[in-house]
């Protein structure tokens, strides 16, 4: 319990950024779904479509609909400038608020279909206008159902709010995801308790308004409104009390490499003077236009995820020749700076448990197209969609009886469980050896070289002071390194922190 405590002691930070979305969220929710419900109340065709529209968005899952409003809000950039942000809050807000519509419109709506039809009749009978009507009648009578639909509303975004981690957005996400990648089930527990903790008290919060206007107490609801205050200015001073406007925001796909490189990098530039922050959890696309845009600074890539995914090139050339076509690629077409080289390659391969390849005689992929009909395969979330399996799976006429996705730390326990035969994972992974894996041989060279590489946003790769501060990292990690480093947070019984692990990695290079 003291683990779990020290944990939530942690999340301020979190805690904060995730009040001040969902508020956010419920707030414009709000100022949207009570003028389309005054409006829907006087006609039904507009209730039925904007009721058909909220009911709707409530089926597209929350994941989903928080990714789309990145390339909406990338296409907006033409019309509006490079001011307009594609990640973190913006995208957060729209989506989330999208989600809390549906409760309180119905409600909303529902609430001033049902008016006694005898107390408008009076209202008109005295002479009142549409807004003396509208303010004096119908608002305080259909008050308290209103309330009911926000504190729905406000419950299912505190929820779903968690899921912005994925767009780069802050919030009691950040450990439950990080928990999850490294099976830190403390981690995942302090972000589940802080995020259900958060949605009881809005509740209770708000539930105290509901009855206050249900009773026509009006100081049970000035309280309740009152205390909601506070905690959002709470949230306003932890967030930006200590905030430096000049940090340097770096970016973290959703695995722990990524994880401990980043507090690595930041560790670097933190030593040099800068203030740092992070946005973890980003898809590969999603990342690398963070970073060519400049709504992060600094990310790790590897060469063949752009190769094959951005460059949208299918040959495989010597490392040295990728490289430097990269590097040519992105000054021409995106201003990024790609500043070397970090020293290991982290490539995408088949693997098998040992005992499983000798038994059955697996020592190259091709054996897999011979014997593997009736196999599972199991993949990260985004590798069967990625050009790169494509390619290994049409040069080796690969056919499975059924492919699973996982998240890259369950992809292991799959292997150990029997769930997956055979798994695409990841060669700098310390899992490999720990486990007893050996990765299939690919004598076609399907799968492209993924050295690990440093990229620095057009604005931040031009500054001389960090392209300094960061210079040491080129060409220092070897991949037992990155393999002990990952390891450490993944699979020891002692998990370190990804700050620690990063500290270690850099002890054991000599930084």
């Amino acid at each position: 319990m003291s683990e779990i405590g020290a944990a939530l002691l942690g999340l301020g930070d979190k805690l904060a950024a995730h009040v001040l979305l969902s508020a956010a969220a419920i707030a414009l929710g709000i100022a949207v779904a009570l003028p389309l419900a005054i409006w829907a109340s006087r006609s039904p065709a507009v209730a039925r479509a904007t009721l058909g529209f909220a009911s709707l968005v409530q089926t597209i899952p929350a994941l989903a609909l928080l990714a789309l409003f990145f390339p909406i809000l990338l296409s907006l950039r033409a019309v509006f400038g490079e001011g307009l942000p594609t990640l973190g809050f913006l995208p957060a807000l729209l989506a989330l608020s999208l989600y809390a519509l549906l409760p309180i419109l119905r409600n909303a709506v529902t609430a001033q279909a049902n008016l006694d039809p005898g107390i408008l009749e009076a209202a008109d009978g005295v002479g009142m206008s549409f807004w003396q009507r509208l303010r004096l009648v119908e608002a305080p009578l259909a008050a308290p159902y209103v309330m009911a639909g926000i504190r729905t509303a406000a419950v299912w975004t505190i929820g779903a709010a968690t899921l912005s981690t994925t767009i780069g957005q802050p919030s009691l996400g950040d450990p439950i995801f990080a928990g999850l990648q490294t099976q830190n089930w403390v981690l995942v527990l302090a972000g589940c308790i802080a995020s259900a903790g958060l949605a009881l008290v809005a509740d209770a919060l708000l539930g105290t308004i509901e009855k206050g206007l249900a009773t026509r107490r009006r100081r049970l609801s000035l309280a309740g409104l009152v205390a909601v205050l506070l905690g959002i200015l709470a949230a306003l001073a932890v967030q930006f009390g200590n905030r430096a406007d000049d940090r340097i925001v770096i970016g973290a796909k959703g695995f722990s490499e990524q994880y401990i490189l980043a507090r690595l990098i930041g560790q670097q530039l933190e030593a040099a003077g800068y203030t740092v922050d992070y946005r973890n959890g980003l898809g590969s696309a999603v990342a690398h236009q963070a970073v060519a845009n400049g709504a992060i600074d600094v990310l790790v890539d590897y060469t063949g995820t752009i190769w094959t995914n951005q460059m949208e090139r299918r040959d495989t050339p010597d490392r040295d020749t990728m490289l430097a076509e990269i590097e040519e690629w992105e000054t021409r077409t995106t201003g990024t700076h790609v500043l070397g080289r970090l020293g290991f390659e982290n490539a995408y391969g088949l693997a098998m448990p040992r005992a499983r390849a000798e038994a059955g005689g697996f020592a190259a992929i091709g054996d897999l197209a011979a014997r593997g009909q009736g196999m599972t395969i199991g993949g990260d979330p985004e590798f069967f969609e990625r050009p790169e399996w494509i390619a290994v799976r049409d040069a080796y006429g690969l056919r499975f009886a059924a492919q699973r996705n996982f998240s890259p730390t369950f992809m292991y326990n799959a292997l150990q469980s029997g769930e997956a035969d055979v798994i695409g994972a990841y060669t700098s992974d310390g899992r490999i050896a720990a486990d007893d894996l050996v990765f299939l041989d690919d004598p076609e060279g399907a799968f492209p070289n993924y050295d690990a590489i440093i990229l620095l946003s057009p604005e931040t790769g031009a500054d001389p002071d960090i392209v300094a501060a960061l210079k040491p990292l080129v060409g220092a990690i070897d991949v037992e390194a990155m393999r002990a480093a990952n390891l450490s947070v993944d699979r020891d019984n002692d998990k370190l922190s990804f700050a620690e692990a990063a500290r270690q990695l850099a002890a054991r290079i000599g930084l």
